[in-house]
């Protein structure tokens, strides 16, 4: 494990790598990672939301994100916490992702 980095911020950047498929971003510029915590050093404890209640790719989700956090060195389990509130909007988005969709600038925010 890089010194500089701590497990948290090592599961962040795998979520980076977990592609919305509607939307073609990463969930983490999308917004929709709340909070990451590590219990135990062996545990993350995801929480997100989706950017709308009838997501039909929750499962598959689901399993590529708890894929993607079991990737970091010494992660052994992932608990993903589904939450609605805050309610997801444009303006949790990074502007990365605001970018790369053709958002405006200032749109939503």
């Amino acid at each position: 494990m890089t010194e500089d980095k701590t497990k948290k911020d090592l599961v962040m950047d795998a979520l980076e790598k977990v592609i919305d498929p509607e939307l073609g971003i990463d969930i983490v510029n999308l917004g929709l990672i709340y909070e990451v915590e590590i219990e135990n050093e062996t545990d993350a404890v995801i929480t997100m939301t989706l950017t709308t209640m009838g997501c039909p790719l929750s499962d598959m989700l689901h399993d590529t994100i708890t894929e993607a956090v079991k990737s970091v060195e010494g992660i052994k389990n992932c608990e993903i916490e589904l939450v609605w509130y805050p309610i997801w909007d444009i303006s949790k988005m990074s502007r990365y992702a605001r970018v790369a969709l053709g958002i405006p600038e200032g749109f939503g925010a």
